[in-house]
């Protein structure tokens, strides 16, 4: 077998874990907030703590990848991850779960940090597209499969073993990448790692979400919520003053962004993030409060979805490595953009099909436009600096999800009382809601689809009036062996 598609196995594995846990926490988190009696706010952070991990370290594990070899830390983010797993299981409280989750955050960031840039590292130039297609298939199969999973474990077992299941995924994930991956990293990478960089990013971060989650809960004109607010951006900030003049060897070498089609690329793929990623809690609320499903009945509606993603993702891949990432890449966002004009029309009486196909238009938007974007990045990254510019990309992607996800609780507690939201977020909320605060429910609703759908224009013309990056770059990286290889 040739050595790119062992590359592909081995990352697949990693997608197939995360999209696999990313489904199934949201089905669980009613009977998980029923044993462990938590409150609003602490499975909030149950959502919120593995995302804000995961863009805090991202960056980070970019770089120390580059540094220090791709394989050591992938293989690393296998175990981190099947660890926090096994805890996770554990858990004995709220907060405790919340802890958990953060150690399963460091795990995925090191496996994302470093899938990209193995798969690039592995597929020659010119199919980079079709190797991220690829990959789009495993993260939509596994999004498939963490709905009936989760309904299966929730029914019949414990919500605990949504967590333990990944324990033997992980151990064999980690073996398979200690005997498959070659190890590979820039030879003219050294240096340190830039600590004062990675610690005001992440302190940026956590008071922008802490913020967030606090005028959630008990008010937006609440000092500690402004104190918040007011705080994040100083320490973003610093980080950029300190990385662009002071640090020896920055996190971020901001020469990528001298490159057109890298940045127009990055902030595509933040503000697509930032639009879409609400979409299925907002689908889940309406199809809970105004339909009257069940939370798991109503998360069947994401499988259309997941099922055209899957399809089209390839074919996305293929055509822009053949005509270039941004004409697709505009495809893909114009679907998506049709989508959420559509879907900001829904009512009270909207049949349950026609969601499924505004969904399954959805996922073809999505087909093309990941791998196309995805491509795009990786090709324009620094040579040798694969690790980096995968690290910006998650990073930017992952911010956009945090602050799309902050855009659902926003938009629904605006308009009805935190403790329904609460009910909705955890699906426990049994029958349709009284007729005046589905109605409510529905403005606010369309507010948030609408909003999204203004991001996914910017996004569009972004797109447009990029450069193009080139369809085949030159040679791969140079690869070194490690000194101990992998047992046959």
């Amino acid at each position: 077998m040739e050595y790119k598609w062992k590359a592909l196995s081995v990352t697949s594995v990693g997608a197939m874990m995360a999209a696999v846990d990313s489904t199934v926490v949201l089905l669980a988190l009613f009977p998980i907030a029923t044993e462990l009696k938590s409150d609003f706010v602490t499975m909030i952070w149950v959502v919120i703590a593995y995302l804000l991990v995961n863009t805090a370290l991202v960056l980070s594990f970019g770089r120390l990848a580059d540094m220090y070899g791709r394989k050591k830390m992938f293989n690393l983010g296998f175990v981190v991850f099947t660890v926090g797993s096994a805890l996770s299981g554990l858990a004995f409280s709220g907060l405790s779960l919340v802890a958990f989750r953060v150690v399963q955050g460091a795990g995925a960031a090191l496996l994302t940090a470093n899938s990209f840039a193995i798969l690039t590292d592995a597929f020659p130039r010119n199919e980079t597209g079709k190797a991220f297609g690829l990959n789009a298939i495993v993260w939509a199969v596994g999004s498939i499969v963490g709905i009936i999973l989760g309904g299966v474990i929730i029914t019949y077992t414990t919500w605990r073993l949504i967590f333990l299941i990944n324990v033997p995924i992980g151990a064999f994930g980690t073996v398979w990448a200690y005997r498959t991956l070659r190890e590979s990293k820039a030879t003219s990478t050294k240096g340190s790692f830039d600590l004062p960089a990675a610690l005001s990013f992440t302190a940026g971060l956590f008071a922008l979400l802490f913020g967030i989650t606090w005028g959630l809960i008990y008010s937006w004109h609440d000092p500690v919520a402004l104190t918040s607010f007011a705080i994040s951006p100083l320490f973003f900030i610093l980080f950029v003053v300190w990385e662009s003049k002071y640090s020896k060897d920055p996190i971020v070498d901001f020469a990528f962004f001298r490159n057109g089609a890298f940045s127009f690329s990055i902030v595509t793929a933040m503000l697509q993030s930032m639009a879409v990623f609400s979409v299925n809690f907002l689908l889940i609320f309406y199809l809970e409060g105004i339909s009257g499903l069940s939370a798991l009945n109503a998360s069947y509606l994401i499988i259309p979805l997941a099922v055209a993603t899957a399809v089209t993702a390839p074919i996305g891949g293929m055509l822009s490595d053949r005509f270039g990432g941004r004409i697709i890449t505009a495809a893909g966002v114009l679907v998506q953009l049709v989508v959420l004009v559509l879907l900001s029309t829904l009512t009270i009486s909207t049949p349950l099909v026609d969601i499924a196909a505004v969904e399954t238009l959805f996922g073809v938007g999505a087909g093309l436009f990941w791998p196309s974007n995805t491509s795009t990045i990786m090709r324009s990254s620094l040579a040798g600096k694969l690790g980096v510019g995968s690290g910006i990309m998650n990073t930017f992607r992952s911010t956009g999800m945090i602050l799309s996800f902050a855009l659902t609780l926003t938009a629904a507690t605006t308009v009805i009382k935190p403790e329904i939201v609460y009910q909705l977020f955890i699906g426990n909320l049994m029958g349709k809601l009284p007729a005046a605060t589905g109605n409510a429910y529905l403005t606010g609703e369309s507010f948030a689809f609408e909003i999204s759908a203004v991001l996914l224009a910017v996004a569009l013309l972004v797109t447009l009036v990029r450069v193009s990056a080139p369809k085949v770059m030159g040679p791969p990286e140079p690869v070194a062996t490690s000194a101990s290889p992998a047992p046959s």
